[in-house]
């Protein structure tokens, strides 16, 4: 990804929760290697970090670009792809430009 590259943002601060992390994943999935989207949420996503272990380990970064307390963003950056270790996810991704 060049500095000229504009990075999406998933804010998912106001979805349910059932929602955030089947939609956080399938941005991740439509990403190229070397491609990120940045996540805003309302809460340190812990949960899905260890999620994102489990499921495509060394395959991915993860960056904090701020740390609350009001809001958490996260640069998450596809290094390469590999097959999914868990259950599927859905194709559509809500990232906004």
């Amino acid at each position: 990804m060049n500095q000229n590259t504009k990075v999406k943002i998933l804010d998912v601060c106001t979805l349910p929760c059932s929602e955030k992390h089947p939609l956080i994943f399938a941005c991740y999935e439509q990403l190229a290697e070397g491609e990120a989207f940045i996540l805003r949420n309302d809460h340190d996503p812990v949960p899905l970090h260890d999620k994102f272990e489990a499921l495509y380990p060394a395959a991915y970064a993860w960056e904090y670009l701020e740390r609350g307390p009001a809001f958490w963003r996260i640069k998450i950056t596809k290094l390469r792809s590999q097959p999914k270790t868990g259950a599927d996810v859905p194709a559509a991704c809500a990232c906004g430009g």
